[in-house]
């Protein structure tokens, strides 16, 4: 692996549970979030399967652009996570390729793509249907 700690479901849980525990996006605390759970991966990246609740509406039955975007952003930031560290976002770049259904099963994944301490760059994908309906680039700051 590179420079950073070898990835572990256990660093990834205890980081989260930690720094995140009022996460909106997979805080376990907040109840008012979406209360995702990330899995690691065999390859380092991680993984998480999610059924949007009507609360997270933009248009009629589409996922609301801005929280697709949180989605994916805490994706990169549990990906961290494992590594037992933790960084803020200081760019997100997100290429939405299809609209994201409500009531349908999503599949978000990050990974790592680049690391130059204290900067990482990180990439995640939204599946729904097959399809990646979301592509987003990230860069994070190590706290």
């Amino acid at each position: 692996m590179s420079a950073i700690t070898e990835p572990s479901t256990t660093l990834l849980k205890n980081t989260r549970r930690w720094r995140h525990p009022r996460c909106v996006v997979c805080g376990q605390e907040n109840k008012n979030g979406l209360g995702m759970e990330f899995h690691l991966l065999s390859d380092g990246s991680v993984e998480s399967d999610f059924l949007a609740p009507d609360t997270c509406e933009g248009y009629e039955d589409i996922l609301h652009g801005g929280v697709i975007s949180s989605i994916m952003d805490g994706a990169m930031t549990n990906c961290l996570f494992a590594r037992g560290f933790y960084a803020v976002t200081a760019e997100l770049n997100i290429r939405f390729r299809h609209e994201l259904h409500l009531k349908k099963p999503i599949r978000v994944r990050a990974w790592i793509v680049r690391e130059s301490p204290p900067v990482y760059v990180l990439e995640s994908e939204i599946r729904q249907d097959s399809l990646v309906k979301a592509y987003a680039t990230g860069k994070f700051m190590k706290k």
